[in-house]
């Protein structure tokens, strides 16, 4: 199942390009598997270029966005989440997961289209949550918990940090209003498993003797010098409520208020309420006709309607569409899915934009859909195309000070404040001694 699943989500997410953080994920990924209660199975270890704040196990492989380990403080922190996501590998939740649900919608659009739950997918897209992933039951989460403090204090380290930690997710999430991260949502109460983890820390640091745990600040702040931070302008970046790519040279409009979520594979964008959803994606074909035919084919879609046109000079082909009859009944009686989709040819590539909802919703998102199909376009602004990501900068503490004068020494805008005391770990009224290392974010 692993195997199986491995290459769609670094097809979806792609993998971070920096080889030494790949490697350090690998080499102490494979030193924690191998004090894990299923130490024979093979083990990957891989980071996911995303800036969301999560981590997820399928069978034989682990994955952390560059999101976390930009969050993490320390060592141990990276350890008992790195034992945490080893632990539901051994307890076998990923198996259970993966039987009763499918991961990460990879063919998003024809699990909506093919689906009853389109609203679930509209609903998390409208939340801006991108990495759809399966979550584990309180009782699993518990039970991983407990198996990263075993595992992260039986390889020296100080579990108590993996408690700390959880401060953090809490933090980010109320920070964004949005669901919690995967490692809380639907989980227990984050005050009640920091101090269950901590309690756990103390009694595995008796049973095992260990005196000195490991927490090496200093040396994973170091690592995450020039980490790239937030969104990868080069993946496409949104400002403004217009996305633009750099690297593939378009832009299009995102309706007001809409939320979306970009991976290597589609742009997604919704409204709060759920109700609709448009995906940007690559079609196949060699022409529009093919392109249009090919993909209604594989989403199993009835054609209304078909009209050649253009879009800012470039060819394009416009059809509306609704749900095949015997994919409807498949549904239930959950009613008929109208679609609004634009084939766009540019630069080699056939763009294919869609829009979606409920017959009875249709009519009131039309006008979004045809508004910014319509506006898709050439990216020629310079500033746009040459826009360069945010990174880490790790700095020195000059003189002791609290976080807040520390922040504002090196330049951190007011309205960043927050953000930088969430990564940092730390609230701005805390006092940072001389020669402390801290988290920036320059260029």
């Amino acid at each position: 199942m692993g195997k199986e699943a491995d290459p769609q989500i670094i097809a979806q997410y792609g993998l971070y390009e920096d080889s030494a953080l790949q490697r350090y994920m690998r080499q102490k990924g494979q030193e924690m598997a191998a004090l894990s209660h299923r130490a024979n199975i093979q083990y990957d270890f891989r980071i996911l270029n995303s800036d969301v704040i999560n981590a997820f196990a399928i069978p034989g492989y682990v994955y952390f966005t560059r999101g976390i380990m930009a969050h993490f403080n320390n060592e141990a922190q990276f350890e008992g989440v790195l034992g945490h996501e080893l632990g539901h590998i051994a307890a076998r939740h990923t198996v259970v997961q993966q039987r009763n649900a499918t991961l990460s919608q990879v063919g998003l659009l024809a699990g909506v289209i093919i689906s009853p739950t389109f609203g679930r997918f509209a609903e998390a897209a409208s939340q801006g949550v991108q990495l759809m992933l399966l979550k584990n039951s309180r009782d699993a989460e518990r039970e991983a918990d407990q198996l990263g403090v075993e595992y992260s204090t039986k390889a020296g380290y100080d579990a108590t940090e993996m408690a700390g930690f959880f401060n953090t997710l809490k933090r980010q999430g109320e920070q964004s209003n949005q669901e919690l991260p995967g490692l809380l949502s639907t989980h227990p109460d984050p005050g009640e498993r920091n101090q269950t983890v901590a309690q756990l820390a103390t009694e595995w640091k008796q049973k095992t003797g260990l005196t000195n745990p490991k927490v090496n600040r200093e040396s994973y702040l170091r690592m995450l010098e020039g980490m790239v931070y937030g969104e990868d302008p080069r993946e496409g970046f949104l400002e403004a409520n217009v996305f633009y790519h750099p690297v593939l040279r378009f832009q299009f409009p995102v309706p007001s208020g809409w939320k979306y979520q970009n991976t290597p594979q589609a742009v997604q964008i919704a409204p709060q309420d759920g109700k609709a959803l448009m995906v940007l994606t690559l079609a196949q074909g060699t022409n529009l006709q093919q392109a249009a035919t090919t993909t209604l084919q594989q989403y199993q879609l009835q054609v209304i309607g078909s009209q050649e046109t253009t879009v800012n000079g470039l060819p394009a082909l416009a059809v509306e569409a609704q749900q095949q009859p015997q994919q409807q009944q498949q549904q239930q009686g959950s009613g008929v899915l109208r679609t609004l989709s634009y084939f766009i040819q540019y630069n080699n590539n056939i763009y294919h934009l869609i829009g979606m909802a409920m017959a009875p919703d249709y009519g009131a998102y039309s006008n979004y859909f045809l508004s910014t199909m319509q506006n898709f376009r050439a990216l020629t602004d310079a500033a746009k195309l040459n826009k360069k990501p945010d990174r880490i900068r790790i700095r020195t503490v000059n003189t002791a000070a609290t976080l807040e004068q520390v922040l504002r020494s090196f330049n951190t805008p007011q309205a960043k404040l927050n953000e930088l005391a969430i990564l940092n770990g730390m609230n701005l009224t805390d006092t940072v001694p001389q020669g402390t290392l801290v988290k920036t974010i320059g260029q």
